[in-house]
């Protein structure tokens, strides 16, 4: 807005708009820009927007360089040192907003420490002292005896998973110091299981760099295990954009006019609603409504039993549907509500996730991402009945590859490949 009020004739410059605004999103993956959380001081992100800012001016003026030659525009560095001014002030009043808003309870974070090491002292000084963190640091777990008459120890190490459990605690401080590679493997399997962030703090970072992101809490080095793609701010709110403008065009130019011709065609067929809703599992095992077009006769097993070769609860043109995967389009809808994402790991029964948590490791990772209306499992045929163990653990497989390496063009290739198979018609879609 500050360029359209010094320069409103180059706001309807399509080239310009587009330059402008990739040149940001660009840079501002290379510069980290955005890469501001809790433990982040003041001064780091202020020093954020100087490196950010400084390198992004000599972008934004190369462009009359090769652009717009010989283009003279006043008031450039007047126009510049506005919006540096500008985001300055928000950036600051957003840290203080949210600090404020931490002392008083919200955006809270549960978190325990497992060892006793005096490495971990001042991190737990950091969690209870600076209260603008927003950290609940409910206490540590330690095989030492000696701390037991500490006010913050809560038990032995075997003591604190079922308390982790309990309590819904959202990170896990393990001091690395105090744990064996195997007793750590278990550690990092159980945060995995459950959806529960783990990270070490090391006595020495040299011999742990490989392979993990050292992050500092205050001077306080710790060790990150997952980083995966959507923990990246840019990546995950591009991701949501493309979800709400994809699904707003299926909803719009799809949905409004199939709703009404199916509502009468199923209506004939069969008594019952037109949208079959299913409780399932989504981000973070946050349960949400699944919408479906119905393509079964109302039925008691629904919500429990998955549809078979040759179902006779299917109806006629229920079969159309499912082998189409039309019935499958109003999730776009949970996809504009935020419940879903248009490609990710496809979300499962509650049934399902209950019987396949218990039974298969890292099942529960798939709840680190929202889930998907398709998704790559799918478009490698691993879709529909689950006729033995290995198809879920196949399905699994592909979905936490999908996760950990995710990329736009991957989406895309998702994306177009779900909709020639939904042309083609697909053999284990009934």
């Amino acid at each position: 807005m500050v360029f359209f009020f010094y320069y409103p004739e180059l706001f309807f410059d399509w080239l310009y708009v587009v330059y402008f605004n990739l040149a940001w999103l660009i840079l501002s993956s290379y510069t980290k820009f955005y890469h501001v959380y809790r433990y982040t001081k003041l001064t780091k992100v202020i020093s954020l927007l100087f490196i950010h800012f400084t390198i992004f001016v000599f972008i934004y003026l190369s462009y009359f360089t090769v652009f717009k030659e010989g283009l003279v525009i006043g008031n450039q560095f007047i126009s510049i040192i506005t919006i540096f001014f500008l985001i300055l002030i928000s950036k600051i009043i957003k840290v203080v907003l949210l600090r404020n808003y931490r002392i008083g309870g919200g955006n809270i974070r549960k978190v325990v420490i497992l060892g006793g090491s005096p490495s971990v002292n001042a991190l737990k000084t950091l969690f209870q002292e600076r209260k603008y963190l927003g950290y609940d640091y409910k206490g540590f777990f330690s095989d030492k005896n000696k701390h037991e008459k500490m006010k913050t120890f809560l038990g032995s190490i075997m003591d604190s998973f079922e308390f982790i459990l309990k309590n819904g605690i959202d990170e896990i401080y393990c001091s690395v110091s105090d744990f064996k590679r195997k007793e750590l493997n278990q550690i990092i399997e159980f945060g995995a299981k459950h959806g529960i962030g783990v990270k070490l703090i090391p006595s020495s970072i040299g011999m742990f760099r490989k392979g993990l992101e050292v992050e500092y809490y205050d001077y306080v080095p710790v060790l990150s295990l997952r980083k995966l793609p959507f923990d990246n701010p840019l990546i995950k709110h591009s991701k949501r954009a493309f979800d709400v403008l994809f699904s707003t065009l299926v909803i719009v130019f799809v949905l409004s006019w199939l709703s009404i011709v199916l509502f009468i065609i199923i209506k004939i067929e069969s008594k019952g609603p037109l949208v079959f809703k299913q409780v399932r599992d989504g981000l973070n095992g946050d349960q949400f409504e699944c919408f479906k077009f119905r393509s079964m006769a109302v039925n008691k097993d629904a919500d429990n039993k998955m549809a078979t070769k040759g179902d006779m609860r299917i109806t006629r043109v229920g079969r159309f549907i499912r082998k189409t995967s039309i019935d499958e389009l109003p999730q776009f809808i949970n996809v504009f509500m935020g419940d879903m994402s248009v490609v990710g790991p496809r979300p499962h029964m509650i049934s399902q996730s209950r019987l396949y948590s218990k039974t298969i490791d890292r099942y529960l990772e798939r709840n680190l991402v929202k889930p998907g209306v398709t998704g790559l499992a799918q478009i490698r045929g691993m879709r529909g009945e689950i006729e033995q163990q290995s198809d879920m653990e196949n399905r699994v497989r592909l979905d936490l590859f999908y996760i950990n390496n995710w990329s736009f063009f991957l989406d895309l290739k998702i994306i177009i490949q779900t909709v020639l198979n939904a042309l083609q018609g697909e053999d284990k879609a009934y």
